[in-house]
């Protein structure tokens, strides 16, 4: 018996002794070591011929909302165009949908809300539930039958500007404001 409570002893000693030498020679290379800090990933903006992503709010700051609907070829804020917008699933599927644009990040991409002909008013709570919030919108020229239209609030995505495949309208000014608005109040 009295072997073994050497036996036992020697080796807690040992185990001590070693992680005493390990942890002081760790805790002296520490101190000489800065400390390594992660990045956090930057947002790559999608390029001509990309698909539309989500909009990082934390990276890129809100937008520079604006009204500036110009009847031509490129896409303006405030004018419904078709782009593909994947689901959020993000699993490689998705649409080709008309969006609203509610701003331009440089020359080049469109920052918008996806619009939807479902009526969301009866089932608001469970979309709610979700983390969906709607806005009607009306009807326009981007929808061929002329139905009721919703946008998305809490959602933004960004597009390169050839991702954009046709201009369907144009939204009225007042109720693009309060779209930003409700936009700005879900996106706090």
């Amino acid at each position: 018996m009295n072997i073994w409570n050497r036996l036992t002893h020697t080796v807690v000693d040992i185990g001590k002794q070693t992680l005493t030498s390990a942890f002081k020679s760790s805790s002296s290379t520490t101190k000489k070591r800065q400390p390594r800090r992660v990045q956090p990933r930057q947002q790559t903006l999608p390029g001509p011929n990309q698909p539309a992503c989500e909009y990082n709010l934390r990276q890129l700051g809100l937008p520079e909302f604006s009204y500036r609907p110009v009847r031509d070829a490129t896409p303006d804020p405030g004018e419904v165009v078709w782009t593909w917008v994947p689901y959020e699933e993000n699993d490689g599927r998705g649409k080709d949908r008309p969006v609203l644009v509610v701003a331009m990040y440089g020359p080049d991409h469109v920052v918008f809300a996806q619009t939807t002909s479902q009526d969301h008013d009866h089932d608001a709570q469970d979309e709610a539930r979700w983390g969906r919030y709607w806005m009607d919108i009306g009807s326009g020229n981007w929808d061929a039958q002329h139905r009721p239209s919703e946008v998305r609030l809490n959602r933004l995505m960004i597009t390169h500007i050839n991702q954009i495949r046709r201009t369907g309208g144009q939204l009225d000014q007042a109720i693009f404001a309060r779209v930003i608005a409700a936009i700005k109040h879900y996106l706090r």
